[in-house]
């Protein structure tokens, strides 16, 4: 199964509720994005790839951005729809890899957070992206990311991870490891009239490893402002060198 697949038949069915209460997480990254200085300097135009629900989206609405919201998966564009209501986001169906047709916007930040970037096929496919990001910013515009650090491959019972459960719903995610990728199944287990019932999906993710993505945003002119693990999500903010 595909990415797209995976979130439109099974993890767009409860990616909210795993994410967790989307005010504290909204504040969470607002607070983020403000204590670097994230602010509209130019253009005022921001691209937000991946965008899912509308953490990244609402938040860069809320610190006076007009926001380009793009996602493939029509149940969480719902969503962020009624999330960022009022705020001047802009919600396109649309697929990330197309990045370079929004240069006319002159965005002056592109956000691709949330391990969105491990969704890409390959590292080819990344290292392309960060290339159309660099052509697609305006002068002096920052790229901000965030991904899993895959660099050390879970082995044996490690590779079973507890994401969220309450009283009628336990999330369970495996990781498989090959040398460039990595197998991720979601176990969910709901609770129903009639008892727990198991739904389970997989795809694959892109194994990322932090230095090929600063050594990547580098060859393309980015000089980094910013490195460090949060949460075990590596966050880099990157500028574009006029």
């Amino acid at each position: 199964m595909n990415i797209k697949e995976h979130y439109d038949i099974h993890l767009g069915n409860f990616y909210s509720w795993m994410v967790g209460d989307f005010a504290d997480g909204q504040q969470s990254q607002q607070e983020y994005l403000s204590n670097h200085y994230i602010i509209p300097n130019s253009t005022g135009v921001a691209l937000d790839l991946g965008a899912g629900h509308g953490l990244q989206s609402v938040s860069l609405a809320k610190i006076g951005f007009k926001v380009y919201a793009i996602d493939f998966n029509r149940q969480l564009l719902g969503e962020l729809r009624q999330n960022s209501m009022h705020l001047p986001v802009e919600v396109i169906e649309g697929d990330l890899r197309s990045v370079a047709d929004y240069k006319p916007l002159n965005p002056e930040v592109i956000i691709c957070a949330g391990d969105t970037l491990s969704h890409l096929e390959n590292t080819e496919e990344i290292e392309q992206l960060i290339a159309d990001c660099a052509v697609t910013l305006y002068n002096n515009g920052k790229l901000i990311l965030s991904f899993r650090d895959y660099s050390n491959a879970l082995t044996g019972d490690k590779r079973f991870i507890p994401v969220k459960s309450d009283a009628h719903r336990i999330l369970t995610c495996c990781l498989d490891y090959t040398d460039n990728r990595v197998l991720v199944t979601d176990l969910l287990h709901t609770q129903t009239a009639s008892g727990w019932q198991q739904t389970v999906s997989s795809y694959y993710k892109t194994r990322i490893l932090p230095d090929k993505i600063v050594a990547l945003l580098e060859q393309q002119g980015f000089n980094i402002l910013y490195n460090e693990p949060i949460n075990r999500m590596i966050h880099i903010i990157a500028q574009k060198q006029s």
